[in-house]
């Protein structure tokens, strides 16, 4: 089970729904021969990895979590938390590698360095001192 103190972000949970539906319709399929009976892997994969993949972040780590397995990335190895093009929250490492952060958006990026015990400086005003 996670800390009180750690922050976890997931996909949406209607993946999960999406693959339950998936593998009640590939059963009449898997009932018809006993060679498609690994047509029912596939919404199972697709399940575990929805209730599973994610990432985990407390005051001493990332935990990125994956289908089978997690990495641990320790926050004196990364340099610098940004997004990419298509709003995706990647870690850029020490060592010169980036690590997308599963199910972490641009905007959930304050929440993410909350989730160190530090906190962001404050935006500074606008031109018009708004």
């Amino acid at each position: 089970m996670s800390k009180p103190d750690t922050v976890r972000f997931r996909y949406n949970q209607a993946i999960l729904v999406a693959a339950i539906i998936a593998f009640v319709g590939a059963l009449p399929l898997a009932n018809a021969s006993v060679y498609l009976l690994p047509v029912l892997l596939v919404p199972l994969a697709v399940a575990i990895w929805a209730w599973r993949a994610g990432t985990d972040a407390d005051a001493r780590e990332l935990r990125i979590r994956a289908l089978v397995g997690q990495r641990r990335i320790g926050w004196d190895q990364v340099l610098e938390l940004t997004t990419d093009q298509r709003g995706r929250a990647v870690a850029r490492l020490d060592d010169g590698r980036q690590v997308i952060l599963p199910a972490v958006r641009g905007t959930d990026l304050p929440r993410l360095v909350e989730a160190t015990g530090q906190t962001l400086p404050d935006a500074p005003a606008d031109a018009t001192g708004q």
